[in-house]
């Protein structure tokens, strides 16, 4: 009798469960009302609720004025991972909901809104930080924040992660500071600017001679002589290169441009109306202030780091040339390194490749933790 009263009872539920099935399938799926609604959505997905978990959104006192950042992690015992966004002012917060979750039950990441980018834009006066807005302030903002997290977490070494300007940021930070470093991990790395620039210029214009088209072609060749030299190439030429090379696939992989990653921001949890509707003025101010100047350098005099290095690089690249970072990686002495191709991706590898970022961070990051005993314990 009660075998009987089982499989009924087994039977009715599946006969529900059919039918809720079949009702749902002839109904128009209900898209959310608002943006709070699709972004309450999300951050209910990816809430962290382990017992050792951390989920943090907050100011930080850093160079003076208040930064935002967002730390996550499944287990706050597990490596600090600081991920450097790229731009000058292209934050990497408002889209880690995308790629990022991953990464949380092996690390406690932070994402960190620099200086004139995101929300630490808008939380802050815009003419007060301008004249703050330096390489040299830049990078000390970057040790500020690294020692910060080590005595917040109690870490000797924590993880960073550069991505395209971030790694500027990353490779001056490791350079300075190797001893609070488990790995410096590269992402679009920035080497010779100048000589980058110059080979994204040229690759642009064969694609474009290729597809034969002229409105491009007699726009890019406007340029010549592109990026001679060492002097600052103007903030408008800059901006016609980089038209045409997002066109042709040279920062996002078969996709004209970052338009989905850009459309992305608006379902950040973290970032509220005002943070969205400023995101872009952020971006510009950044970019006025500091794109220009970085890529007169020449970090490919880099020679030696006195801690591991990893690159992760796109083999489509053209943004910022991963053929000529993978000739710097050659090139290097580090106590141990180590480079990733990504075949499918080009300039934005976490978000084309998020699956192989995982883990390759999973893979070739952590190890270095564990040897050094900066994991929880089994």
């Amino acid at each position: 009798m009660k075998t009987l009263s089982l499989a009924s009872g087994l039977l009715l539920a599946a006969t529900l469960c059919l039918a809720a099935a079949a009702t749902a399938a002839g109904q128009e799926p209900v898209a959310p009302a608002s943006r709070a609604e699709a972004t309450k959505i999300i951050a209910d997905m990816r809430r962290i609720v382990t017992d050792e978990g951390v989920e943090r959104l907050e100011k930080v006192h850093i160079g003076g004025i208040d930064q935002w950042v967002s730390i996550r992690g499944n287990d706050r015992r597990n490596p600090v991972l600081l991920m450097l966004h790229g731009g000058p002012g292209w934050v990497s917060m408002p889209t880690s909901w995308y790629f990022q979750r991953g990464w949380e039950e092996y690390f406690t990441v932070v994402q960190w809104d620099q200086r004139g980018a995101g929300k630490t834009y808008v939380e802050n006066d815009p003419a007060a930080v301008a004249p703050t807005m330096t390489r040299e302030r830049m990078v000390e903002d970057t040790v500020e924040v690294v020692a910060w997290l080590r005595r917040e977490f109690g870490k000797d070494r924590i993880f960073v992660l550069g991505q395209s300007w971030g790694s500027y940021l990353g490779l001056e930070l490791a350079q300075r500071k190797p001893q609070w470093l488990h790995a410096y991990i590269g992402i679009g790395q920035v080497t010779n600017a100048p000589e980058s620039e110059r080979r994204g210029w040229a690759w642009t214009l064969e694609q474009a001679r290729r597809d034969g088209n002229d409105e491009a072609v007699a726009e890019l060749e406007s340029l010549a002589p592109y990026a001679q030299g060492d002097a600052p190439v103007p903030l408008a030429d800059l901006m016609k290169q980089r038209r045409w090379l997002n066109f042709y696939g040279g920062m996002v992989h078969n996709r004209q441009g970052g338009e989905a990653e850009g459309a992305a921001v608006r379902l950040s949890p973290e970032y509220s109306d005002q943070d969205v509707a400023r995101i872009w003025d952020a971006n510009d101010f950044s970019v006025e202030h500091l794109l220009t100047g970085v890529l007169t350098l020449d970090m490919g005099r880099v020679q030696r780091l006195d801690c591991p290095l990893l690159l992760f690089l796109g083999r489509h690249d053209y943004n910022v040339s991963s053929s000529l970072a993978a000739e710097w990686f050659e090139r290097v002495q580090a106590p141990s390194k180590r480079l990733v191709w990504f075949e499918d991706s080009a300039h934005e590898v976490m978000n084309e490749e998020p699956g192989k970022t995982l883990l390759s961070l999973v893979q070739y990051a952590r190890p270095i933790a564990e040897r050094a005993g900066d994991v929880p314990p089994p």
